[in-house]
């Protein structure tokens, strides 16, 4: 027995100075990789005089700052960096007043983002101009959002080689139908909606448009478009209309046509637009001009003091509302533990929550609201829209003191449905397998999705879904100071532009981000604008380092990877329906139809 005990002894205490270790090297290597992989700490120094330089190639436009793609940094390919709309804007304004800086040289060809975001950066640009320094642009390959952008400059030169893509032809978006190949497939979908304009759901029920979401869509892209189109026209000297016939009878196809239409100031090469860069430098070859990356220079010109007394927290609400604690998009409960920590720090003075969501769970949204409604009775709480802040998004913040969109902010939806497909077909006349149900009481298998719905469970559905509608409106006038009549009358569902839902009172002001930190900031009672503010962002971007720890903790980081991987119209109808189960039928939702995709 000694013995036994000697060697069993002498085995336990291997074992565990065999783990201390192997979980010593483990963590050695963890801090290695961090050390490595910190590529937004890399050191970055600012020449005394310096073209800050805005290639939209090799900077992805998002609504959060996160870490350059790991495989590809590995790898030494090319790396488009994700930058924050929020940090691209800090930087361009403190450059604007920064004498290092001469001139912003903007490549707008590549543009990635959002509406809203490239409207947002438009709209800084705008404010450097008036700083009394020059914007230049260069294009190869105009598209919408590219030209939109170069448009602000002073002086926009374009490449006089043929061949390239013109994709500058006006904004437009797809709605896709699945009635069709759903009855093929046998699949019975019951929508039960409140609102003519609700016309989410009409995907799976429908195999076109209702009148109704023709319309609010025809009249969502014609807003959009004139909002863009205006501010094209007036900043080259046209009128809309001439811009609209350009499009409208393909006038524009070879870069001489973009300057004889005055889209354009001058064509030139590479090599041209150096020499030109030089003069505007005043040096006397370009291998004297110096510059700088939006990408470095934001990281020496970041929002508000890193040292601050007081917090400014900004909330990224984006992605679809969904129940639960998942850290993909905005997960009811998890954002909840969030909010409450931002209302327990006494050192955050105010709030900006940025809407970034077409929607969701109605019971996700409502916990969501509930956290802003008490985090807003101790501090000031200001709402920014980005491209979406619709259904769910417009529910979790129409309370906020107030509200900022974009012109082409996608928002109101005020409507609900529920959604509970009825697979019984497909399994019996597609699959030949019966399904029999052994229930307790009568309705037991109602959202079981092996059966249709009675008249009364529809009923009964409907009386859930007009409840909740109710509440969705009555929220929305006590937030807004509105009559509830006057909220079902712009709501069924209806979806608005940012300045159509200034007009209807659903928004206070069309203005950015950054406005917004800036009244968050006048609230706190701060006399020296930023200076004595750190701006803190929850929750937190997903880092490399995330996801190498979750291979050793044993969580999946996939579902991260796959939520940025899926695009398009399709795969948005996936993503937000990938993971119906019998318990999400019967749950009410207030969701956009679907992504809207601007092209």
């Amino acid at each position: 027995m000694k013995n036994f005990l000697k060697t069993f002894l002498a085995s336990f205490t291997a074992m565990i100075i065999f783990g201390a270790i192997c979980f010593a090297i483990i963590s050695s290597l963890l801090s290695g990789l961090e050390s490595l992989f910190d590529f937004g700490k890399k050191p970055v120094t600012m020449p005394s005089e310096a073209i800050l330089t805005i290639d939209l190639s090799q900077i992805a436009l998002q609504e959060q700052t996160e870490e350059a793609p790991l495989l590809e940094v590995i790898a030494g390919n090319p790396v488009v960096q994700p930058m924050g709309i929020l940090d691209v804007v800090a930087a361009v304004n403190a450059a604007a007043f920064d004498p290092s800086v001469k001139y912003i040289l903007l490549k707008p060809d590549g543009v990635t983002g959002g509406m809203a975001q490239i409207e947002e950066l438009r709209k800084s640009l705008g404010k450097f101009r008036e700083s009394g320094k020059a914007v230049v642009s260069y294009i190869e390959n105009p598209t919408n959002g590219g030209y939109y952008l170069a448009s602000v400059s002073d002086k926009i030169y374009m490449t006089p080689h043929d061949g390239g893509l013109n994709a500058l032809n006006g904004i437009s978006s797809q709605m896709i139908f699945l009635k069709d190949i759903l009855d093929r497939m046998g699949v019975n979908v019951q929508l039960i909606r409140h609102g003519k304009f609700k016309s989410a759901g009409e995907m799976f029920v429908r195999n076109s448009s209702s009148k109704e979401n023709m319309q609010q869509n025809q009249e969502l892209i014609s807003s959009m478009w004139e909002s863009w189109c205006d501010k094209i026209a007036q900043a080259r000297g046209l009128e809309p209309e001439e811009i609209n016939t350009m499009l409208d009878n393909l006038e524009l196809n070879l870069p001489t046509d973009f300057l004889e239409k005055g889209l354009v100031d001058e064509l030139m090469t590479e090599d041209q637009l150096q020499e030109k860069l030089s003069v505007l430098y005043m040096a006397d070859s370009y291998d004297e001009v110096k510059s700088i990356s939006i990408q470095d220079y934001a990281q020496l010109n970041v929002a508000g003091n890193p040292e601050g007394k007081n917090k400014i927290a900004v909330i990224y609400a984006e992605g679809n509302i969904v129940d639960g604690y998942a850290i993909e998009d905005v997960a009811g409960d998890r954002f909840v533990k969030i909010i409450q920590k931002i209302r327990q720090d006494d050192d955050v003075k105010a709030a900006v929550l940025r809407v970034n969501s077409p929607g969701g769970s109605v019971l996700a949204s409502e916990k969501i609201k509930a956290q802003i409604d008490s985090l807003s009775q101790k501090i000031p709480v200001i709402a920014s829209y980005g491209d979406y802040a619709a259904s769910g998004g417009y529910w979790i913040s129409s309370s906020c003191d107030f509200i900022y969109a974009n012109e082409t902010t996608i928002t109101g939806s005020i409507g609900v449905f529920s959604l509970i497909p009825d697979f019984k077909k497909t399994l019996n006349d597609k699959l030949h397998v019966n399904v029999t149900s052994v229930n307790s009481n009568e309705h037991s298998d109602m959202y079981s999705m092996l059966r249709p719905l009675s008249q009364n469970e529809i009923a009964h559905m409907q009386n859930s879904v007009e409840h909740i509608y109710d509440r969705f409106t009555k929220i929305v006038a006590e937030g807004r100071g509105l009559r509830t009549e006057y909220v079902d009358s712009v709501g069924q569902g209806r979806i608005w532009t940012g300045s159509q839902a200034l007009e209807l009172g659903l928004i206070d002001a069309i203005g950015s981000i950054d406005e917004a930190l800036i009244h968050a900031a006048m609230l706190t009672g701060s006399t020296d604008g930023f200076d004595n503010i750190e701006v803190v962002e929850y929750p937190k971007p997903i880092t490399s380092m995330d996801i190498i720890t979750s291979l050793f903790t044993g969580e999946d980081p996939t579902q991260i990877a796959e939520s940025v991987k899926l695009t398009g119209p399709v795969m948005d109808v996936i993503r937000a329906f990938r993971n119906w189960t019998e318990s999400q039928s019967g749950k009410i939702y207030a969701r956009l139809p679907y992504a809207i995709d601007i092209k």
